[in-house]
């Protein structure tokens, strides 16, 4: 496991920024190993959406052990969305990473946004991550301060404070979703010490733009997850309306039976 978590964290440092694509359920986190994605992270939106459970609630604990327990099992480095780590106590929130870490999981993504809107105090995110860390060292830890989704009055400097913070507690990664402005992505850059982390946007900077800005990492979060919602619905709706044109690339029912059957359960 040391050589996986250490090929993980060199994805981070190959002068372009690493894709990371986002799964919410075996089939899709195969499907993406397949196409040859050396890493991929969980989405807890898609994860809690397939579970029928709101997201951001500290309500998925057992789905998301339950999920990465069955992707670790794929030819692929993952990651997996803890959201705020599932409790407030550092002891229980390192308990529960080491057994993510026990599973065969490289990373986690560690945020400081709260269920009722709030961030959460930055020195108890910080004690987290030094609970994690003293736990799993070579884990590596992509702390994500949400101060661009959740309004903070002037997100960028609180950005910096708390990303300093973190890294300070152990942080390997810093995650700024929110914002994929060229210039202020390029001040985190420069101003860190830590490879930061970017939230793809449809319409946004591609993956040049931003390596060119410093970025290191690009997410997808739960894009590919609404995506393929989305895809079903119109489907239906077209069978619905008259008829339906397959779009090109739609796996087969044998493709999809032979992710499973190469690397099931």
């Amino acid at each position: 496991m040391t050589e996986r978590r250490a090929a993980f964290h060199a994805l981070h440092h190959t002068g372009r920024p690493l894709l990371l694509p986002n799964a919410w359920d075996h089939a899709s986190a195969a499907a993406l190993a397949a196409r040859g994605h050396p890493a991929i992270g969980t989405t807890s939106l898609g994860v809690a959406a397939t579970a029928g459970l709101p997201d951001g609630t500290a309500a998925t604990a057992g789905e998301t052990l339950a999920l990465a327990r069955r992707l670790a099992r794929l030819p692929v480095l993952l990651s997996v969305d803890v959201e705020a780590g599932f409790s407030d106590d550092p002891a229980e929130v390192a308990g529960y990473v080491a057994e993510l870490a026990g599973l065969g999981v490289v990373g986690i993504n560690l945020e400081d946004g709260r269920p009722d809107g709030s961030l959460a105090e930055p020195e108890c995110v910080a004690d987290k991550i030094a609970a994690v860390k003293a736990a799993v060292p070579d884990l590596f830890v992509n702390a994500r301060t949400d101060t661009w989704w959740l309004g903070a009055a002037d997100p960028l400097p609180e950005a910096l404070a708390r990303a300093r913070a973190y890294r300070a507690a152990g942080a390997d990664g810093i995650f700024a979703p929110g914002t994929v402005d060229p210039a202020t992505l390029r001040v985190l850059t420069e101003r860190l010490d830590a490879p930061v982390n970017a939230l793809y946007q449809p319409g946004g900077p591609g993956l040049a733009e931003l390596g060119r800005a410093g970025v290191a990492r690009v997410s997808t979060g739960s894009l590919l997850f609404r995506a393929a919602l989305g895809a079903a619905v119109d489907a239906a709706d077209a069978v619905r309306a008259g008829g339906l044109t397959v779009a090109a690339g739609l796996p087969s029912y044998a493709e999809v039976q032979g992710l499973v059957s190469t690397h099931g359960d």
